[in-house]
């Protein structure tokens, strides 16, 4: 996609002025008032299942555009005329509890069924609020570690794994929580954990393609979103709301009385004697709603079959995985006030972690990270009784967060603070989502929004005070202001497309050595410090297209331009990081990335038989990279061989190529019992190479797996065996990986009840799950410690959720 056609999918915003001086869709006919409104095309969606068919509830996404066609419009006293006027001149005597639409929310989706999104132009993952509940995963990482498509980084498991989408990660996969960014540390280094916990989380969707201009550049890989009810966008007890229930039961209105909901979730895991637990609260009275969370968990160093040590196998080694503990703590207060045709709602959340280091070098340091973020997030949604405007939103966050990587000093062993790492960062993204409007060959529905950001980062070091390389990296700012436009027309009930484009302004200032040579034997030969002031202007645009086929297919193709400025590590890294081994470089001339993407789909979400299809192929120009060149360094020399601690790495840019292909799939195959008995399977693959013909390094293997279940309203069984590929496909000095089975099972029992009073539990949910039951060793060939780390051996947990 050339930049002109880029312009030019930029410009069909200006279409949006017929969405300001046309009348809306359903308004287009003449009078007399009481005529039929012309007919419209419906925006392309699931299809209709034929006769017979299995048919499975909805399932309900809200981050990947910001075209939203699932959220119900407020009912308004008085419309266009019809009804009791709106009193504008009289204060009211007491505010009117808000009304929702008078219809049926879906249900949430069954246990244990596969979801698949079949109305978005590319593959959502989503994983619901009950297996997240059953997994019990402590980070995103290990959570979405077994999705086609998607493994987690794994650097310090349980504690520091990042999602890794198609092979990209860090730099270019974005991590949101209720729309606003993560804003930790974890994008600055794989040992940092992502300040968002599953234990508090609802649902989480991994958008990729086109939707993730919504979210910046920088998400070129996908977008993980999580979404809570840490700022409630329903009254709790509603019979009916406004937008999904986040799993809870709803319930007569309470007219302008009282009503609360409440959550317990616990869990315990034998490889790692992990307690885990938090408690949820949501109550509303009249107009306003307010949320309560708090969460805790702990384990102690986790088991592992063998030594992990690959090339030092005679290393003493006690059976568990040497320093590996963590814990985890926070908690979130938070309230909204509902409105005629809105809400606006803010909220304070704390997230704290203390967790260790594996691997040879985090062991004899004793190496472990103390991370605490304090973060404070608005956000609001405004359905005016308007012709033109469909619905008003916005986000705002601000966030600070701080953690010190604490160890042995080199020098006189002492313990203490080796590092600090700070993120002072704020955040805001608006978006106007405009009426339908019949453009004569379709339906066009069209967003705007606007996006900015300002992040301040430190990374200094009580070591070397002085040192051209104290720290990671001296002082830095960056900022960021976007514009972004969606819109998309619906040719007729079947057929749907849609032009988005994006374009930013990014300045990063910092300051870095003049020159760094790539080997030296004291820090005489480093050039000066040279404060930067570097600007970028990134330009994005996509095009995609739904098609539904007959026996309720669906098939997706786009195409998607996309421009990412370097970001701060990148640029202005200069020093050792103790927790990663390397001694980073950063590259204050690296140029934009663009990436060229092509990704075609096919999908089936009803009936018995129901999968999801996808191929995509991405080329890179300038694709930045982490370089790991052969040298090793310390904080006074660079030597090229591998007698010193750390490894160089140096942040560079070559054209590269990423292809690959995911599949996913659930078959009923026959009535059992009161449920359904089926059998399921995956397949995905990557492979990243530049230009050359070398190959990109850290890209996961190939996997392949399956297995059965049985579900009913109670119930879910369910025996999965993944096998992933021995990964030899390898760049630079990384080594290989061997292939591993992971064997899992689980069970778990589900029971609603009748509230008969104000503390009588709704829900129970107990299981237990049994993971890595062959007791495999199991090396994440994307982790940089995949040769002294490995993932947990045979582990069991319990767990029992009960809402109230």
């Amino acid at each position: 996609m050339s930049r002109s056609l880029l312009r030019a999918s930029l410009a069909s915003a200006s279409a949006i002025a017929l969405a300001v001086f046309s009348p809306p869709v359903h308004a287009q006919q003449a009078t007399p008032p009481a005529a039929t409104p012309a007919p419209v095309p419906a925006p392309a969606s699931t299809p209709a299942p034929a006769s017979g068919s299995t048919v499975l509830p909805e399932i309900m996404v809200h981050a990947p555009s910001p075209i939203d066609h699932h959220r119900h419009r407020p009912v308004i006293a008085a419309r266009h005329g019809s009804g009791p006027a709106r009193n504008h001149g009289k204060p009211k005597e007491k505010p009117d509890t808000p009304a929702v639409a008078q219809t049926t929310p879906a249900p949430a989706p069954s246990q244990g069924t596969l979801p698949i999104v079949t109305d978005q132009f590319a593959t959502v993952t989503v994983v619901p609020n009950e297996e997240i509940r059953r997994s019990g995963a402590q980070t995103f990482g290990d959570l979405l570690n077994d999705k086609p498509g998607i493994t987690g980084s794994s650097f310090a498991p349980g504690a520091s794994s990042r999602p890794i989408i198609r092979g990209l990660d860090m730099n270019r996969v974005g991590i949101v929580e209720n729309g606003i960014g993560s804003n930790g540390a974890s994008d600055l280094g794989e040992d940092h954990f992502v300040p968002i916990d599953p234990l508090t989380t609802n649902q989480i969707e991994v958008i990729r393609g086109p939707a993730t201009l919504r979210y910046g550049s920088t998400a070129i890989g996908g977008v993980v979103s999580a979404t809570n009810n840490r700022i409630p966008d329903a009254l709790p007890c509603n019979p009916v709301t406004p937008a999904q229930t986040w799993g809870y039961d709803v319930k007569a209105p309470s007219g302008s009385g009282y009503c609360s909901t409440f959550e317990t979730r616990t869990g315990y895991s034998s490889i790692d004697n992990g307690r885990q637990g938090a408690v949820l609260l949501d109550a509303a009275s009249n107009n306003f709603a307010i949320h309560a969370d708090g969460f805790d968990r702990k384990t102690d160093s986790y088991g592992i079959p063998n030594s992990p040590y690959r090339f030092d196998p005679a290393r003493p080694f006690n059976g568990t995985q040497a320093n590996s503990g963590t814990h985890s703590y926070g908690g979130s207060v938070g309230g909204t006030y509902f409105f005629t045709g809105g809400y606006i709602g803010a909220a304070i959340q704390q997230n704290n972690s203390l967790y260790h280091i594996p691997g040879i070098d985090g062991e004899e340091h004793n190496t472990r990270i103390d991370a605490k973020q304090t973060k404070f997030t608005a956000k609001g949604e405004y359905r005016p009784d308007a012709a033109a405007i469909e619905a008003i939103r916005f986000w705002v966050g601000a966030t600070d967060y701080k953690h010190n990587e604490l160890g042995l000093n080199d020098d006189n062993g002492a313990d203490g603070v080796r590092q600090t790492f700070t993120n002072k960062e704020q955040e805001g993204r608006m978006e106007v989502q405009f009426a339908p409007v019949d453009v004569k060959f379709a339906a066009m529905t069209s967003a705007l929004g606007v996006q900015a950001s300002h992040q301040e980062l430190t990374a200094p070091s009580p070591d070397d005070i002085g040192s051209p390389f104290n720290g990671l990296w001296d002082p830095n700012s960056n900022t960021r202001v976007a514009g972004y436009s969606f819109n998309e027309f619906a040719f007729s009930n079947t057929t749907k497309a849609q032009i988005a484009g994006r374009i930013e302004h990014v300045n990063l200032s910092g300051s870095s050595p003049s020159f760094i040579p790539e080997l030296f034997n004291d820090t005489s030969a480093i050039g000066p410090a040279v404060s930067r002031n570097l600007n970028f202007n990134p330009a994005s645009g996509s095009v995609g297209l739904i098609q539904n086929l007959p026996y309720g297919l669906v098939a997706s193709l786009t195409g998607q331009y996309t421009e990412r400025a370097p970001k701060p590590a990148e640029l202005f890294s200069r020093g050792g990081h103790d927790a990663t081994v390397t001694f980073d470089i950063g590259n204050p001339n690296l140029k934009i990335e663009t990436a060229k993407s092509v990704e075609i789909g096919l999908r089936k979400n009803t009936g018995p038989f129901r999968f999801e299809l996808t191929g995509y192929d991405t080329h890179f120009n300038g694709f930045i990279y982490r370089n790991l060149t052969g040298n090793t360094c310390d904080g006074t020399a660079c030597v090229a061989n591998n007698s010193l601690e750390l490894n160089q790495a140096i942040y560079s840019q070559r054209d590269a190529h990423f292809r690959g292909a995911e599949f996913q799939f659930q078959y009923d195959v026959m009535p059992l019992w009161f449920g359904q008995f089926g059998v399921e399977g995956q397949y995905d693959i990557v492979r990243a190479t530049f230009d050359d013909g070398s190959n990109v390094p850290r890209i996961p293997p190939q996997r392949l797996g399956g297995g059965v279940y049985y579900r009913d309203a109670n119930w879910l069984a369910r025996v999965n065996l993944l096998h992933a590929f021995a990964q030899n496909d390898i760049g630079g000095i990384e080594t290989s990986t061997p292939g591993y089975n992971r064997l899992k099972a689980e069970l778990s029992y589900t029971t609603k009840l009748a509230k008969t009073d104000w503390w009588g539990a709704q829900e129970i949910r107990v299981g237990i799950v049994g993971d890595n039951l062959l007791n495999e060793d199991i090396r994440n060939a994307v982790s940089y410690t995949k040769d002294e780390v490995l993932l947990p051996g045979l582990g069991v947990r319990l767990f029992a959720n009960i809402k109230y």
